[in-house]
């Protein structure tokens, strides 16, 4: 799914911010995903962008150090893209049997 302001999400996305969801931390899920903080940032920084509301939000500091959280709109557009792909699969198989393919 995207934008004319570039890509709001998608299934490496998707994956990413469920992960940031469970780790409570960029860094974490990053590292989870084999991917440089840098690179996990770049993705969520350009989606946070393209998208109407923040994705997630960062939270500095702290005696435990900052972390980050999916915002409620980011939770909504993981549900939107999972049940839109599901739907897509779905389509595409019964197309496939029409067309023997």
């Amino acid at each position: 799914m995207e934008t004319d302001d570039g890509m709001v999400i998608s299934e490496g996305r998707v994956k990413l911010l469920k992960l940031i969801a469970e780790t409570g931390s960029l860094n974490k899920a990053a590292k989870a995903m084999e991917l440089s903080y840098q690179k996990a940032w770049k993705l969520v920084d350009v989606s946070n962008k393209s998208a109407k509301h923040p994705l997630i939000e960062t939270q500095v500091g702290g005696n435990k150090g900052g972390g980050t959280v999916l915002t409620p709109y980011g939770k909504s557009l993981i549900d939107a893209f999972e049940k839109i792909n599901a739907n897509c699969w779905e389509f595409l198989d019964t197309e496939f049997k029409k067309y023997e393919l």
